[in-house]
């Protein structure tokens, strides 16, 4: 290995992790003086690093590790079988059973009407894969010009050229534009900030007349589709109101749009259903995932369709859907996807975030009357907490900066504590903390976990204010 030996000590490791490990959304901090924190091993909720120390993931990696950490030799002999027996074939023209079984299975998973399953690598390259669809899907039907794209302020949709341009997060986009000409961005569904009085039927009905004027000035012929986690993430485990999924069908129906759920956190039993648009009567046209459909264990992602958009496709000009990838359907993946969801439906996975959703929330409003959470938001297995100074205000307005106390208090004493989640300044200038774990966590733990957060928010605020 070029001079590098196999039999490498944590600080070997550390030491070449940072010379050559260029790691993902880090901080150039990260590769200066500080140790390089080395996972080695997992099981339940926790990790724990090559030093020994136990960490309590209260993010599932990243939104993914559904079952936990505890199923790799079950997933792994599943892989091992599949590996021996085909270790890879693609599905351009042609099938294989894991591939076929997986399909059919999310179809019958899925919203009603979304049968045609296309798979992926990512989330990125499955909301990438959907934007060429809604593409092609229109020009199909004599309607070329529309080509423009509605999704909303503060989203996180991916990374690549297509996905970034649908992100509503300013920060991420600006460093990389000129994006993907068309998209256009309206407000989320955050309650919080809202006027006083403000009813929610009041909040969908300006949220749904803002699409709706957006639409008209574009002009109804060029607007392609609009596209929206079932629960935004990345503006604080955002839901939204009453009426308002239903009231996007009907605009994209009345307007000729297509509705696209990203899914790709939210899908597989974070909200207590196998989608999120299930949790909210969300109906679109295509849906995508990825994350939590292997529980992280392998890389894949995919999108579901109606058969009316992808029969229109096959049916036009081309005759074909004009995407592909080598990897998209891989044989070993689909295998472990497939056991991961035997694994979630034998443990009742889904049944244990349904029976303990209800008690994680009520333990976090519990947190409300610290002096600085101001709201506590999510469903099912993802939450947060927005910090403030005035609560009157709903605002982080006094002592140190908001970001200066994330990143040189807050942040640094959750890991100290030895638990993952994210903590960051979110559009509006507040902190937020976000748990979102594995959906095997116990209401035991989620106690636990819970005064773990009290006894870091109590601390670090009064460090911030003093």
């Amino acid at each position: 290995m070029s001079g590098v030996s196999v039999n490498l000590d944590t600080a070997d490791l550390q030491a070449l992790g940072k010379r050559h490990l260029l790691m993902h959304f880090t901080h150039a901090d990260a590769y200066g003086d500080n140790a390089l924190t080395v996972f080695d091993r997992g099981e339940g909720c926790w990790l724990v690093d090559r030093n020994g120390r136990r960490y309590f993931d209260g993010l599932a990696g990243l939104y993914c590790v559904q079952v936990g950490y505890s199923h790799g030799a079950e997933i792994g002999d599943a892989i091992r079988e599949q590996m021996v027996r085909l270790p890879f074939a693609t599905n351009w023209g042609y099938g294989h059973e894991p591939a076929i079984r997986l399909a059919h299975q999310l179809a019958a998973l899925a919203p009603d009407g979304l049968k045609r399953v296309f798979f992926t690598s990512s989330g990125s390259e499955s909301n990438e894969s959907a934007i060429k669809l809604v593409r092609q899907y229109h020009q199909a039907r004599g309607a070329p010009q529309r080509r423009k794209f509605i999704a909303r302020r503060v989203a996180y949709h991916g990374t690549s050229f297509g996905a970034l341009a649908l992100n509503g997060m300013t920060d991420f986009r600006k460093h990389f534009e000129p994006l993907m000409a068309g998209v256009r961005h309206v407000s989320n569904t955050k309650r919080y900030r809202r006027p006083a009085g403000e009813t929610q039927a009041q909040f969908t009905e300006y949220l749904l007349d803002e699409i709706e004027s957006l639409i008209v000035q574009e002009g109804p012929d060029t607007v392609a589709a609009i596209v929206v986690e079932p629960l935004q993430n990345a503006g604080g485990s955002l839901t939204p109101p009453p009426g308002y999924a239903a009231g996007l069908r009907v605009l994209c129906d009345r307007y000729g749009v297509l509705l696209v759920a990203d899914e790709v956190i939210c899908g597989f039993g974070r909200l207590g259903e196998h989608f999120g648009s299930r949790r909210y009567g969300l109906q679109p046209d295509i849906l995508t995932f990825a994350k939590g459909v292997a529980s992280g264990y392998v890389p894949l992602g995919g999108m579901i369709a109606t058969d009316a958009v992808v029969d229109t496709v096959l049916e036009g000009p081309q005759r074909m859907f004009l995407h592909g990838a080598t990897y998209g359907g891989h044989p070993v993946a689909c295998t472990a996807a497939l056991a991961n969801l035997a694994i979630m439906e034998r443990e009742g996975v889904l049944e244990n975030v349904r029976e303990n959703q209800a008690f994680f929330r009520r333990t976090l409003d519990a947190l409300l009357e610290l002096p600085c959470v101001g709201d506590v938001r999510g469903d099912g297995y993802h939450y947060s907490l927005e910090l403030v100074t005035d609560k009157a205000a709903r605002a982080w307005a006094t002592g140190i900066s908001a970001q200066t106390f994330v990143s040189t208090l807050l942040a640094p004493a959750i890991f100290e504590a030895g638990l993952l989640c994210r903590a960051a300044v979110d559009h509006e200038g507040t902190p937020i903390v976000q748990f979102s774990p594995p959906l095997v966590m116990s209401r035991e733990e989620i106690a636990w976990f819970a005064a773990q957060i009290r006894h870091i928010l109590i601390d670090t605020f009064a460090r911030a204010t003093r």
